[in-house]
């Protein structure tokens, strides 16, 4: 691992009262921000990269171009144009490509990690390293660039281990096999086939580990850590766990398996430990980081940094939420949460639970162009948000564009209320071959990632 260049300098002044932000992202976890944003009081204009969500749409003002990450110089300008001073990054693929380091600048604060800084998440080899270095508890596990060499390890062991694709898989490039014969699959799929691209090309094996999972988000301005609400998720397609792994198939907040000393123990032994890893390999972390925890018998242990909200976390995280997220993002991106107020960052009582309705075929394939019905019906139900993650408007009409196609997500005064009042939302939508768990947030659900 070698130091990076740090990317142009951030804005230095105190945080503006008038934001004019872009938000970059189309899914539910964008959705999810954009109606935070709007809802901060500091706001004052919200931009969209991605018009095509019905749901951004509807509360954002598009872009006039098409957005692509890969020409940084016209979205400065558009920023530039349009006195754009804050830009906040969802999508994880938009920070693999550098543009936090490209559009970062004196009069523009951009939140998300640099490219060197969001190799956490874009790099599994990088972060296993990484934490190696910094004595973070992790899974055991050994790099590979090589499917003969993988299977012939494979092959070694008593117990088949769990294949990463060390790159951007789009949250379905694990694979927890049952047997051995599975385990081989897995190695041919990634490296021989190259079923994720350029993702597959390396690949971690790395021993089982055994418990319930959680997520455990903290804010991170370079040299502040503010660690928020731990959430749960749950990344089986089916109920009990079962199924193949997913994008997340729903999610609660809080977890009920962290209390306070559970989140002072993963800053002092995961968060700051990583961020401190990271400076003295010459890298300034800003933005979010997302730990995903096992929780084994020896304690929390890493399963994946993610180096942005998660999807559909963030969708009950920002359910919760009862502060000014521009202001924050801003001052994670400025170094500055020092400026912040306590009710900046502020958090409602009660609980929040997300539901995903996927399409037909999900995760290997996707049914799309199916009508939606029941939407506004949902909404109508006190507390509840539908949040769209892939929809499109096709004559009027709200129809299925993508694999994880809503997360129907509830604020309650506990978790059982939550529970329930987004099952009863979830049961008024309805479009032909949809998917949904019955089980998320019940209790004694297993998690066997």
């Amino acid at each position: 691992m070698k130091p990076h260049a740090a990317p142009k300098s951030p804005p230095k002044s105190p945080i503006p009262t008038a934001l004019r932000v872009l938000l970059i992202g189309g899914g539910g976890r964008e959705h999810a921000l954009a109606i935070a944003l709007k809802n901060s009081k500091s706001v004052k204009a919200l931009f969209t990269s991605h018009p095509e969500n019905p749901g951004i749409k509807a509360i954002a003002q598009p872009m006039e171009f098409e957005f692509d990450a890969k020409n940084p110089q016209r979205i400065s300008s558009y920023c530039e144009r349009e006195r754009i001073n804050l830009v906040v990054i969802g999508p994880e693929s938009v920070l693999d490509l550098g543009l936090v380091d490209e559009l970062s600048g004196p009069d523009l604060a951009v939140f998300g990690p640099t490219k060197a800084g969001a190799q956490l998440e874009t790099d599994k080899a990088f972060a296993k390293e990484l934490m190696r270095s910094a004595s973070i508890p992790t899974a055991d596990g050994r790099i590979f660039q090589s499917a003969r060499e993988a299977e012939a390890y494979i092959e070694a062991r008593e117990e088949p281990p769990v294949v990463k694709a060390a790159g951007l898989a789009g949250g379905k490039g694990v694979v927890v096999p049952a047997d051995k014969a599975e385990a081989f699959a897995a190695v041919r799929a990634m490296m021989v086939d190259e079923k994720f691209g350029k993702a597959g090309a390396k690949i971690i094996l790395e021993e089982r580990m055994k418990g319930p999972e959680v997520s455990v988000f903290a804010l991170v301005d370079g040299h502040t850590i503010m660690t928020i609400d731990v959430c749960q998720d749950y990344k089986r397609l089916h109920d009990e766990d079962t199924g193949p792994n997913t994008g997340g198939m729903g999610a609660i907040c809080p977890s009920p398996l962290a209390d306070a000393k559970f989140v002072e123990r993963v800053e002092r032994d995961i968060i700051v430990p990583a961020i401190d890893a990271l400076r003295r390999e010459g890298v300034t972390y800003r933005g979010v980081l997302y730990a995903g925890l096992m929780l084994t018998h020896a304690g929390p242990k890493v399963v994946e940094f993610n180096c942005r909200f998660g999807d559909p976390e963030a969708q009950v995280l920002l359910q919760r939420f009862n502060g000014d997220l521009a202001r924050v993002c801003y001052a994670c991106a400025v170094g500055g949460m020092a400026n912040l107020e306590p009710k900046d960052i502020s958090f409602r009582d009660g609980a929040a639970c997300t539901v995903v309705l996927a399409s037909e075929g999900y995760p290997e394939t996707s049914k799309t162009g199916v009508p939606i019905e029941g939407i506004e019906d949902a909404e109508a139900i006190s507390g509840v948000t539908v949040h769209h993650a892939c929809t499109a408007r096709k004559n009027g009409q709200i129809v299925t564009a993508g694999g994880r196609v809503l997360s129907v997500t509830a604020y309650a005064e506990d978790a059982e209320a939550a529970r329930a009042k987004a099952y009863e939302a979830a049961g008024k939508i309805s479009f032909a071959g949809m998917q949904m768990r019955s089980d998320i947030g019940a209790v004694g659900v297993p998690q066997t990632k």
